[in-house]
């Protein structure tokens, strides 16, 4: 039986990554393993940035790291305020970045025994246009991979 010690948890805060939510906290209260939160910003490593001028961007990144971190602080008090009273530990942790790279970098960097995260649940050309953070941190992850799927129909 595999013994996990850290999990990280990767959260885009939506639909797919609350479903996750119950995969995560059931297998950190077994385990007993740290929980670390993992939300990685990907809108500002696209390369149209250049055309906008350096300072205007320093305010955009410092505001979208702040919204991102409350946003973190508020998703680990609504789903987590509970972990010490259930036996594990949670942390947390937001990057800017490209996704499933960073994904994995920070399962290296904190030595995750397993990674959780959400699926969105796309399929066909969507899946194509948009590609998929979860199928590619699958694809390359050295360590086991816990997908859950958004079954919820979207608008």
């Amino acid at each position: 039986m595999a013994e996990y010690q850290t999990l990280l948890f990767a959260t885009d805060f939506s639909e797919g990554a609350t479903q996750a939510v119950e995969h995560a906290r059931k297998l950190a209260r077994l385990t007993g393993a740290r929980l670390h939160l993992l939300h990685v910003i990907t809108e500002l490593a696209d390369k149209r940035r250049r055309r906008i001028p350096a300072d205007v961007i320093d305010t955009f990144i410092r505001e979208i790291t702040r919204h991102a971190e409350e946003d973190m602080q508020s998703f680990k008090e609504k789903y987590f305020a509970d972990a010490e009273s259930l036996g594990f530990e949670v942390t947390y942790e937001v990057s800017i970045g490209t996704g499933h790279e960073d994904i994995l970098k920070a399962a290296e960097a904190i030595q995750a025994d397993l990674i959780i995260l959400g699926t969105h649940g796309r399929t066909g050309i969507e899946k194509v246009l948009v590609g998929s953070t979860a199928e590619r941190v699958v694809r390359h992850s050295p360590i086991p991979v816990l997908t859950v799927r958004n079954d919820k129909p979207r608008d």
